[in-house]
């Protein structure tokens, strides 16, 4: 897909399937919802919004095992720092909240951030727009065909989840946003997925490829301490991944 967000260069898939997504979106969004949603099918009444931290989970997309890294960013107003999420995700997640006409108008900044910085690589990023709160539909503040309209304007996927009440449809954007990535590698560009460990600093996998130009290891954010914990799927038969979960996080 040749959009605002660039057009394809050369490279080869890594052995081993592995995505990043970074989560964008302005306060209020609720991007942490929804990350906490698709890792461990629950809705997390209490977190810290100041807090971000990269989470891993062992999925299966479309009958093929794939390692997802899903960082959940912690910008209040804005971006801000971009470096740290530009130079590392392999798909962008950009949130807003179908109630609150304020996030929706943050997101478009985000937008033009990936936009931005895929032009000035001369690449192609996967780019998905997503509005969430679905289930406050009462209180909308931002219509479905706004939604649209905003992710046709960037050539980006459009969808609108709960992360309160959906597990599948979160879901479903985060594989969306995993084979869009895999379509983006097939047509070209490098992926070059990190390794992030709970137990010892990140480090690239054997089968990792080497960071390309504009391609990072992100900083450790400052602050964060992070806790592994066992998630359990009960519908699903593989074997439960291994999450890292902030301090911040309350699971219920």
């Amino acid at each position: 897909m040749s959009s605002m967000f660039g057009k394809t260069r050369t490279s080869a898939m890594p052995d081993r399937a592995e995505c990043n997504v970074a989560v964008l979106g302005i306060r209020g969004s609720g991007k942490s919802a929804l990350t906490v949603k698709f890792l461990t099918r629950r809705f997390i009444s209490e977190y810290d919004p100041n807090m971000e931290d990269i989470y891993s989970s062992e999925e299966i997309v479309d009958q093929q095992p794939v390692l997802v890294k899903v960082m959940d960013t912690a910008d209040q107003d804005g971006p801000v720092n971009c470096e740290r999420y530009l130079t590392w995700a392999g798909a962008f997640l950009v949130v807003y909240s179908i109630d609150d006409r304020r996030t929706f108008e943050g997101c478009q900044r985000y937008l033009d951030v990936v936009a931005a910085h895929a032009k000035s690589l001369q690449v192609d990023l996967p780019v998905l727009l997503l509005g969430n709160k679905l289930d406050m539909e009462r209180y909308r503040q931002v219509s479905e065909s706004d939604g649209c309209a905003l992710a046709s304007h960037y050539s980006c996927l459009f969808f609108e989840v709960s992360a309160c009440q959906d597990f599948i449809s979160v879901q479903r954007v985060f594989h969306e946003a995993v084979r869009e990535a895999r379509r983006d590698a097939e047509r070209g560009r490098p992926t070059s997925p990190l390794f992030i460990s709970e137990d010892r600093p990140s480090a690239s996998l054997a089968t990792t490829l080497p960071l390309g130009p504009g391609l990072a290891e992100p900083p450790t954010p400052a602050g964060a301490r992070v806790v592994p914990v066992k998630s359990s799927r009960a519908q699903s038969k593989r074997r439960a991944p291994t999450l890292t979960l902030l301090k911040g996080f309350r699971i219920f």
